[in-house]
């Protein structure tokens, strides 16, 4: 058994980050010790496969990576939360279990996935608001960030699910740096010309500026939807459009704070009263000061909103608004208790789907091995939380599959990149390595 120093020395080396969100370096996360270990693979959102499709078929890798995190941190127990449908992944995986393991079944609604409500659904404890889920004794992990730290070896694929207009939906292994491009080609191709991409979820997503985009280590999916699809056009609106619209439209009938997944674990954010706040001059932004813990879900826009308006990112503008201008949220105020309500507010992802102009697309991503015929990759050197990857590889150099192209200082935040495929370098830039296929 290697020592916790040396976990961490690996895990750091290997380039590991959070798989399911920002990337946050997966060493510093575990720089720690704990009660519980929680294991996130909800992935409520509509159309994405990947979780439990690496559960399924790397269960004993997985396993034996929840194993180690969890003798590392010195917890008591470790729980895997995953949607209680998945009975096939359940039933393989209970048999197997080690001791202080445990499956817990979760509900098919969105955001299970959250990590405030997937610490509350499995232990029953509230992150304090801003707060961590190390506040109440836990550590939360993604599946895939479980399977990196298994696996011991530099990251240099990403699994990801194709799905939506496409003609084959699928979830593939990848490298990382391939055009999102020639991912949905080597995945059967477009049912519809011209299209755009989501990155990411429906829900949380985000739209691709460039089909030429590179995947990096926290893509978790491309959902391809014809340019005229209500999402695109959601995502399309700018800033002035959402406040213009917000101001001249809303009816304050509260509906985006009713359904709002951290309001109903007693935080104090209210959507409506940011939408309120678009009639304000700026100082009266403490007004609003609660939009500082929104989690950005998208419930509030895309589905609680019965005027189509945007709850969502006008929090969003209302966090940085404040943050430019230091205005915190007041320390004497209390959180409220979970509301009474809370359960029966979750929305099944079965209206979700309904709701987003989803149902005609298959809901399904079988793991599937397909060769991505990519000539070459463009690495970003920031693919996490924390300081980028300084550029350790010059034009002209030839690197092999796992070799180190960028690194971060030791006393600094980060991750080192690592080449995802044989080539020679071709292009060097503040924030990409480009390399062509040897």
């Amino acid at each position: 058994m290697t020592t916790n120093a040396a976990f961490i020395d690996r895990i750091r080396a290997n380039g590991v980050v959070g798989s399911g969100g920002a990337g946050f370096p997966t060493y510093a996360k575990l720089k720690t010790s704990v009660k519980t270990l929680i294991i996130n693979g909800a992935e409520c959102e509509p159309l994405l496969h990947k979780d439990k499709e690496l559960l399924k078929h790397y269960g004993d890798e997985f396993l034996e990576g929840m194993a180690q995190i969890q003798a590392h941190l010195g917890a008591e127990e470790s729980i895997l939360g995953i949607k209680g449908k998945y009975t096939d992944v359940i039933d393989v995986l209970t048999p197997k279990l080690r001791d202080g393991m445990r499956i817990h079944r979760l509900g098919d609604f969105y955001p299970a996935g959250d990590e405030f409500v997937l610490v509350y659904e499995t232990t029953g404890k509230v992150i304090p608001r801003g707060g961590l889920p190390l506040h109440v004794g836990c550590v939360v992990m993604n599946v895939e960030t479980v399977l990196n730290v298994a696996h011991d070896r530099p990251v240099t694929t990403k699994f990801l699910t194709v799905a939506g207009a496409v003609n084959d939906p699928k979830t593939v292994e990848v490298p990382i740096g391939a055009s999102y491009r020639s991912v949905i080609e080597a995945s059967g191709g477009a049912q519809v010309e011209p299209y755009a991409v989501l990155v990411g979820g429906a829900m949380m997503g985000r739209l691709a500026a460039s089909l030429d985009d590179p995947v990096t280590k926290t893509t978790g999916g491309l959902l391809v939807f014809p340019e005229d699809h209500p999402l695109i056009k959601r995502y399309r609106l700018t800033e002035a459009e959402v406040r213009l619209i917000g101001k001249s439209s809303c009816d304050q009938c509260t509906f985006c704070t009713e359904l709002c997944p951290r309001y109903l674990l007693g935080h104090p954010i209210e959507p409506h009263k940011s939408m309120r706040g678009l009639v304000f001059s700026h100082d009266k932004l403490p007004q609003v000061v609660g939009s500082l813990y929104c989690c950005e879900c998208n419930l509030c826009t895309l589905i609680s909103c019965p005027e189509d308006l945007d709850p969502k990112n006008v929090c969003v503008y209302y966090k940085r608004d404040m943050r430019e201008q230091k205005i915190a949220f007041p320390e004497d105020v209390p959180d409220r208790p979970v509301h009474s309500m809370r359960e029966g507010r979750q929305v099944p992802i079965s209206r979700l789907i309904v709701k987003l102009g989803l149902k005609q697309y298959v809901n399904k991503g079988p793991l599937t091995a397909i060769p991505i015929s990519c000539g070459s990759v463009a690495i970003a050197l920031c693919q996490h939380v924390g300081a980028p990857a300084k550029a350790t590889a010059s034009v002209g150099d030839r690197v092999r599959k796992g070799d180190v192209i960028g690194q971060v200082d030791e006393d600094q935040l980060g991750a080192p990149i690592h080449s995802s495929i044989d080539g020679v370098v071709r292009d060097v830039t503040e924030s990409h390595i480009v390399i062509d296929r040897a």
